[in-house]
C-alpha cells in the first residue's frame, strides 16, 4: 500500500543519512589523526632547527675566536 511505500522510502532515507554521518565521522577522525601527526612532526622539526641554530652559533663563536687568535699571531 501507499503507506508502506512511504515508510520504506523514509527508512531508506534514514539509512542513507546515518551512513553519511558515519562517513563524516570517519573523515573527521582521519583529519584529526593527520593534524596530530603533523603537530608531532612540527615539534620534531622545531627542535632540530633549534639544535642546528645552536650548532651554527657555536661554529661562529669558534671561527671568531680562531680569527682573533690568527690575527694576533700574525701581528707578532
Amino acid at each position: 500500500s501507499n503507506c508502506e511505500l512511504e515508510n520504506q522510502a523514509e527508512l531508506e532515507e534514514e539509512t542513507r543519512l546515518i551512513n553519511q554521518v558515519l562517513e563524516l565521522q570517519h573523515t573527521v577522525e582521519d583529519l584529526s589523526a593527520r593534524v596530530d601527526a603533523i603537530k608531532e612532526e612540527n615539534l620534531k622539526l622545531k627542535s632540530e632547527n633549534q639544535i642546528l641554530g645552536q650548532y651554527i652559533e657555536n661554529l661562529m663563536l669558534v671561527s671568531s675566536v680562531v680569527q682573533t687568535t690568527d690575527s694576533k699571531s700574525k701581528r707578532k
